[in-house]
């Protein structure tokens, strides 16, 4: 009880609630700025960190990540461009409530059930780290190749129409995912001697071309009177809240459970969540024909699990340093630098500041519900402007975001690309959700399978000797042939 209450006073004196306050204005402007991710938003604080106290300086990196990843969903619902890879997953739906109206009911679902998202992982967090990264330690490339595995699934899952052109769209974010010099035998593949592409044509500025110039295409091909169609002002987002919660009470636990577990895992993170929790969301739904019609019940499963995936991202970094994604393998380096190793001995000679860093997490959590909510006050203007004025500016901002990544005029290229493309698919009715999916996915599946091979001497039957491996092949191959018995016994039925 003695370092709660020391921790409670190094959260609540009034320097660390300011430059928390601080950092949280700036996640929501990086993650609501396509291009600028929650991990972006985490390495350009780190200089700022060096001339702070640990516990404001780990405060400042957790409540700017938590902001970016709820801001990202800001701009997918008003002009379908995800602000983080971890909005991707249900931009499209976003988008469509915001079009049929609805739009103070997405984001007052993306704002609420984050929020939710990121309190349970929080409590798992405090909780249960020891025991949860004891068993995240436990996956190695066997079980990693089949969680991958399963999370292509997906792609199938969330597809609307024709599941095969949802497979032939995620085939061909695998293909993409291929080229450069990032694969386990370091050999350039698919660069046609262009030294820009032994990099990979990257993920951030392929989702911008497929998400937001491919939107800015279409409204060039069937420009009306230059106006939204959608145009309607943004009243109370928290309105009807409480009866989500009612109506998808299993939702939003399935998703802060899926999330924080995901998280768990080093090397996952928050977009994976998304993307699988979403999934799961419509195969598990009552009315899985709403799904891209504009249904919110996608949008609350999976942003309860990106928030949650936050928290669970820390239980590896804290009790075994070793980091859960990218944002963690940054707080490492500054855990370190602060004085406060992550280890098992964490717990015992730093204890006031680990409480302290809890206590963080709750508070940033609570904190994003006002300025969440001010967030999408000033954002709803966007509404208002004609489209003709905002979608040049829209392009701009992406260029200026593609750009800003590596400094180079590629990123510009590879934007417009994909946008050309991201547009002829679409209008032959090849979802670019599967592609984008895809890109994320396929190097992990690549390396865990060679890396399982080596192991394994080549013997195929490794893959399913560990128990969580043969639990998750197990989970697999009856996700894959529950559709098939389903057709089998409706043509017998027929």
């Amino acid at each position: 009880m003695e370092h709660v209450i020391t921790a409670l006073g190094l959260v609540f004196e009034p320097y660390t609630l300011g430059v928390i306050l601080l950092a949280a204005v700036f996640g929501l402007f990086v993650g609501a700025v396509p291009g600028l991710t929650a991990t972006m938003a985490t390495a350009l604080l780190v200089p700022v960190t060096f001339f702070m106290p640990p516990v404001p300086a780990i405060a400042v990196l957790v409540t700017a990540t938590a902001m970016a990843i709820f801001s990202g969903d800001i701009p997918g619902a008003l002009v379908r461009i995800p602000g983080t890879p971890a909005s991707a997953a249900y931009t499209d739906e976003s988008y469509m409530m915001t079009k049929n109206g609805q739009a103070e009911t997405v984001l007052g679902a993306d704002l609420v059930f984050s929020v939710i998202g990121g309190i349970f992982g929080t409590v798992v967090l405090v909780a249960a780290a020891p025991s949860l990264a004891e068993v995240a330690l436990r996956f190695s490339s066997f079980e990693y190749f089949w969680l991958v595995l399963l999370g292509l699934t997906s792609a199938v899952i969330i597809t609307l129409g024709d599941p095969l052109k949802g497979i032939v769209s995620l085939l061909a974010g695998l293909l993409i995912s291929s080229i450069g010099l990032d694969n386990p035998a370091g050999f350039p593949r698919f660069t046609f001697g262009s030294i820009e592409l032994l990099g990979s044509v990257g993920l951030i500025p392929m989702m911008i071309g497929m998400f937001a110039v491919s939107e800015i295409l279409r409204y060039a091909v069937t420009a009306g009177d230059g106006a939204l169609a959608f145009r309607k002002q943004i009243g109370n987002v928290f309105r009807g809240m409480w009866r989500l919660c009612v109506q998808y009470p299993w939702s939003i636990l399935r998703g802060s459970v899926l999330g924080t577990a995901i998280g768990a895992l080093p090397g996952a993170g928050a977009d994976i969540a998304a993307w699988m929790s979403y999934a799961m969301s419509k195969r598990f739904s009552r009315t899985p024909e709403k799904f891209g019609t504009g249904h919110v019940e996608g949008i609350v499963e999976a942003g309860a699990a990106n928030n949650s995936a936050l928290a669970g991202a820390w239980i590896p970094a804290l009790v075994f340093g070793i980091p859960g994604d990218s944002i963690t393998a940054i707080v490492i380096g500054v855990l370190y630098i602060k004085g406060m190793n992550p280890g098992p001995t964490i717990f015992i000679n730093n204890p006031a500041a680990i409480y302290a860093v809890f206590i963080v997490f709750f508070l940033a959590n609570l904190l994003m519900i006002p300025l969440g909510w001010a967030a999408i006050k000033a954002a709803r203007r966007i509404l208002d402007v004609p489209r003709k004025v905002l979608m040049p500016i829209i392009l701009l901002f992406c260029i200026v975001g593609a750009f800003a990544i590596n400094n180079t005029v590629f990123a510009v290229i590879v934007i417009l690309v994909f946008g050309v493309a991201a547009y002829f698919m679409e209008e032959n009715g090849y979802p670019v959700a599967p592609a984008i999916l895809g890109v994320i996915l396929g190097a992990m599946l690549e390396e865990n399978f060679v890396t399982s091979m080596i192991k394994a001497d080549g013997r195929w039957l490794a893959f399913v000797e560990r128990p969580i491996a043969a639990g998750l092949a197990a989970v697999t191959l009856l996700v894959w042939l529950l559709p098939l018995v389903r057709a089998l016994r409706a043509r017998r039925a027929a």
